[in-house]
């Protein structure tokens, strides 16, 4: 029996070898590609405890994540105004098919790299290049990166790659290109300036002429009615006169005299000479009309 322990032990050694050989797992992270002899036998994408013939058949595994491909360096495009601009962007792909993935590029995740970069670099040099810098800077930048996306997208497609998305992180000018664009920036903001503050001149010009205008046919219809008030009030005084000296012209030619004398004495040292027998000392005469001494 003791003799047999060897011989036990050895068959469970050769059992867990071949079991060894024979068993894998496939994580849900990953591709798993057997191959038999070179050739692909099979492709597992669902994860667990897998089975091959062991010695004639192997494994490769390929990631199942949104891999990122990010540029070292911003590249240099050129707008359709022929200015440089420095681009900064990244790739987001995975691989959907690993049997045409490995099929064209070996599934070598570097040569797959090379194939993405040209195709998006060859995209975005035809984009850029239909666009000015303020298109590729702002107002399209959303369109160039779905269109990108849809682009490289149908290209990848023949590698057994999705891209994901392709997003432009940042757009530069170049040094040499920055100082040009800020100062026809500044020219152009100072033209607008300048023209906002001519239509405000204008403006002002126009709102003060009618305010004159309007002044000037206030103050006459002004003058105008209190000219109409003052020959309303000149005739119902002339009218009150005349009443007056209608029914007792003596005494309204007594008062009036009275008026000129005040008017005529105002101050103590006020000279006056007159003929003493002028009309004008009438009513300083007594009763029988000779001046008092």
């Amino acid at each position: 029996m003791r003799d047999k322990f060897p011989l036990i032990g050895g068959a469970l050694l050769v059992i867990i070898l071949i079991a060894s050989a024979s068993l894998f797992t496939v994580d849900q992270r990953q591709h798993a590609m057997v191959f038999q002899l070179g050739e692909i036998k099979e492709v597992i994408d669902e994860p667990g405890l897998k089975f091959k013939l062991p010695l004639i058949q192997n494994v490769r595994y390929f990631d199942k994540r949104i891999l990122t491909m990010d540029t070292a360096e911003p590249e240099r495009f050129i707008t359709s105004e022929k200015k440089n601009v420095l681009v900064d962007h990244f790739v987001k792909w995975r691989i959907v098919d690993p049997r045409l993935y490995y099929e064209s590029v070996a599934g070598d995740e570097a040569r797959a790299r090379t194939r993405l970069t040209q195709t998006v670099n060859a995209g975005l040099r035809e984009e850029f290049g239909r666009r000015t810098v303020h298109d590729v800077v702002s107002g399209e930048r959303e369109l160039i990166m779905d269109q990108m996306r849809e682009r490289a997208d149908r290209d990848a497609r023949t590698i057994g790659v999705q891209i994901v998305d392709v997003r432009l992180k940042r757009v530069d000018l170049p040094n040499e290109v920055s100082e040009s664009v800020y100062r026809r920036m500044e020219a152009e903001r100072k033209r607008v300036a300048n023209e906002l503050r001519s239509q405000g001149a204008a403006e002002a010009e126009k709102i003060r002429a009618d305010a004159d205008r309007q002044r000037e046919v206030i103050v006459a219809e002004a003058y105008r009615s209190a000219q109409q008030v003052k020959g309303e009030g000149d005739a119902k005084a002339t009218a009150i006169y005349a009443e007056a000296f209608g029914k007792n012209p003596s005494f309204y030619s007594f008062y009036r005299s009275l008026e000129a004398y005040r008017a005529s004495f105002a101050g103590k040292d006020d000279v006056l000479v007159v003929d003493p027998s002028s009309d004008f000392f009438r009513f300083m005469k007594d009763a029988g009309g000779s001046a008092r001494n």
